[in-house]
């Protein structure tokens, strides 16, 4: 069984400011999502895109390349991880 942690959990075992970037595709998001793209830039709903989370499992972010979420991640002094 997997035990959910809060982040505050994730704070007291020092970790407050890590995230992990996953790969996951566009269509599995759902018009929930919200995304927003910017004008010309089309997402095909089998494309692989990149999700950003919080140590509690919150979406923080979704980018179009791995490199990206990871670069985005670091300019707001979080530390990424990768998970597969």
């Amino acid at each position: 069984m997997t035990t959910a942690f809060s982040r505050k959990a994730f704070d007291e075992l020092g970790a407050p400011n890590l995230v992990y970037v996953r790969p996951l595709r566009a269509g599995d998001l759902g018009q929930e999502a919200g995304i927003q793209t910017r004008p010309g830039v089309a997402i095909r709903p089998d494309q692989i895109i990149y999700g950003v989370y919080g140590a509690d499992g919150e979406r923080l972010a979704v980018l179009l390349k791995r490199e990206e979420a990871f670069a985005a991640a670091v300019a707001y002094e979080l530390a990424p991880v990768s998970v597969h």
